[in-house]
């Protein structure tokens, strides 16, 4: 497989994005989410995306010239407008505005509305742990999981992540989507023809399957049964009933070229520990946790291999597969 240097893919990518059609900002933005994804072993949320981003742009799925907006706040709460461009542009401006104002309010929550594709939802939380602060991510996507006791498609996978940092040492990120694996590796599945194991998706008429593609044509398993179906309808309503979202029945599926804007929405909460306990007490609490979970020789800290595989990526570069580096080349 090809290797790229990460600012090389990224360039790449955000060649791709523009041509089109994203604006400068959206497609710088957007690209380095994706390279973040495929530096950390996440290759269904890295440079994979480029060309279904492409497509969305250019069949008008995505506005390649929105320009985010914030469009309610108050104190602690605010309003972003992503204007149906890709998401990342308007969840940076989200976070940096509930950064800013956790500053003020101790707490803060950001939503965004009339949004896209997020990707690894713990990437929007790394200011936030560089600011010192505590961080939570959700957002809805297309329906892909059936509501408890339900067959339909209703809800995304609707990932969470959060974000707590350390006074030295790696800050702790925990993320996950609330299938049983993100739907993208499905769609990795199925471009390079792999089956995939039992319990992760059901077919169209709800019997279990190891084909990727009849898994995306019918649904995604939740984590954990019920428990998982009622967790991604908690995200559900926090990202859209709050923000004016579409819920995940409403968008078209990512994986179509054809299809509506999805305007999914996505929310941030962030907290200052300074307010509380204080900041001392919350490092302190935080590496007394620490030290007894590593008492146990098999427990492996909450975003440690991803960032093991990141400092690789800084020094080896990244590797993907021959036919995405001809798609990018073509596409860019």
């Amino acid at each position: 497989m090809p290797t790229f240097a990460q600012d090389e893919l990224a360039l790449i990518a955000a060649r791709a994005l523009a041509r089109a059609g994203a604006n400068p900002g959206m497609a710088a933005a957007t690209a380095g989410a994706l390279v973040y994804a495929d530096a950390r072993g996440l290759a269904s949320h890295g440079v994979s995306r480029v060309p279904q981003y492409a497509t969305h742009l250019a069949n008008g799925r995505a506005d390649g010239a929105a320009q985010p907006a914030i469009v309610h706040a108050r104190a602690g709460a605010v309003l972003v407008d992503a204007r149906c461009g890709l998401a990342f542009s308007a969840c940076a401006l989200a976070v940096g505005e509930a950064i800013a104002r956790a500053r003020d309010a101790g707490i803060a929550f950001a939503g965004v509305t009339n949004s896209h594709h997020f990707g690894v939802a713990g990437y929007h939380l790394v200011p936030v742990a560089a600011a010192g602060m505590v961080g939570l991510a959700f957002g809805n996507s297309p329906a892909a999981m059936a509501a408890a006791g339900g067959t339909r498609p209703l809800f995304g996978t609707n990932p969470i992540a959060a974000v707590f940092p350390r006074r030295a040492g790696a800050a702790l990120e925990i993320d996950l989507s609330l299938s049983e694996v993100a739907r993208g590796k499905l769609m990795i599945a199925a471009k390079e023809g792999r089956a995939i194991p039992p319990g992760w998706a059901l077919d169209r008429d709800g019997r279990p399957t190891t084909d990727p593609q009849a898994g995306l044509d019918g649904s995604m398993l939740p984590m954990g049964g019920t428990k998982g179906a009622m967790l991604a309808l908690v995200v559900e309503l926090m990202v859209t009933a709050l923000t004016g979202a579409a819920f995940g029945f409403e968008a078209s599926s990512f994986f179509v070229a054809e299809g509506n804007r999805p305007r999914l929405g996505q929310a941030f909460v962030v907290v200052d520990p300074e307010a509380l306990a204080g900041r001392n007490v919350f490092y302190a609490r935080v590496e007394a946790l620490i030290a007894e979970m590593t008492k146990d020789a098999g427990v492996r800290l909450p975003g440690a291999r991803r960032e093991a595989l990141a400092a690789k990526a800084a020094r080896d570069g990244i590797a993907i597969p021959q036919s995405l580096a001809d798609e990018l080349q073509r596409l860019s």
